[in-house]
């Protein structure tokens, strides 16, 4: 017999604790029996989660009791990249033209923030936190960037070295100690992954050169939902949260950063996009 999944308990809402903001006025925008179309089948079951939104700050949560603690190990990486896939991909990505490439104006983005924002004739080497397949730190390494993509998956990091060109780094960025410093830290629709987020933006501190920031991309829920709706990748399973510009900028000042500046876009593959750079704080949050 199957099991129903667990109904949700409306009073409970003043009980959720969310990292970013510290929130207590949700509301339920949607609760899901079944992932929708396009989400990845995890298998998991039964199926309920519900989205939540804060009406005084516009971020977005996934509330639900599934253990997603699995969710990238080598199972995760077998299915969406195994024989040969990887490389395609890849391929695949780095052919596009710049106009049809989000990675390539992501890089455009990055390249215009730090010749605003960066040190003038300084250290231009980037780490690339939870870097997959690796497009962003070959593309940067392309514009005249050194390069570094740190992935937990040690095939990610033998596929950034040997088809991406760039150096991999087998790390998980929450639990290992990096121990040398970069002018950059770029976290591309990484940190909405992770139960607390602002947790892992802290760690970024410490490794910065001076002078140096973090270049952040996540998901803007708040755009999503006035725009089209809940029935987004922006809102799937995997993602713990979705941003607004407001939920950005405390994200950053919670983990000891201050925004210097933050883009809503509508990237060319339809993902809509909050992107930004920041820097340390003097004290951190």
């Amino acid at each position: 017999m199957t099991q129903e999944p667990p109904q949700f308990d409306p009073a409970c809402l003043t009980d959720i604790n969310c990292p970013v903001t510290g929130a207590m006025d949700w509301e339920v925008v949607k609760s899901y029996t079944a992932p929708p179309d396009g989400e990845t089948d995890f298998g998991i079951t039964p199926y309920r989660r519900d989205l939540l939104r804060s009406p005084s700050t516009g971020h977005v949560l996934n509330h639900h009791h599934f253990d997603l603690s699995g969710l990238y190990s080598g199972d995760y990486w077998d299915r969406t990249y195994g024989g040969g896939r990887m490389a395609q991909t890849y391929d695949k990505i780095m052919a596009l033209p710049p106009e049809q490439s989000d990675n390539r104006q992501r890089v455009a983005y990055v390249q215009s923030v730090w010749s605003t924002y960066g040190p003038r004739g300084g250290d231009r080497t980037v780490l690339d936190v939870g870097s997959g397949l690796a497009v962003f730190p070959s593309a940067m390494a392309q514009a005249g960037w050194t390069a570094t993509a740190l992935d937990p998956d040690p095939r990610s990091a033998q596929h950034a070295m040997e088809k991406a060109g760039v150096e991999g780094m087998v790390a998980d960025f929450m639990t290992d100690t990096v121990s040398r410093r970069f002018a950059l830290v770029t976290f591309n629709k990484v940190l909405e992954h992770v139960p607390d987020p602002v947790a892992m933006l802290r760690r970024a501190r410490p490794i910065l050169l001076p002078g140096g920031g973090v270049y952040v991309e996540l998901p803007d829920g708040e755009g999503a939902l006035a725009a089209v709706g809940p029935d987004r990748e922006e809102f799937f399973v995997e993602h713990h949260c979705a941003f607004s510009a407001l939920s950005y900028a405390m994200l950053a000042r919670k983990a000891g950063f201050r925004v210097q500046r933050l883009d809503r876009v509508i990237e060319p593959s339809g993902k809509l996009t909050l992107r930004g750079y920041m820097m340390p704080e003097e004290t951190p949050q």
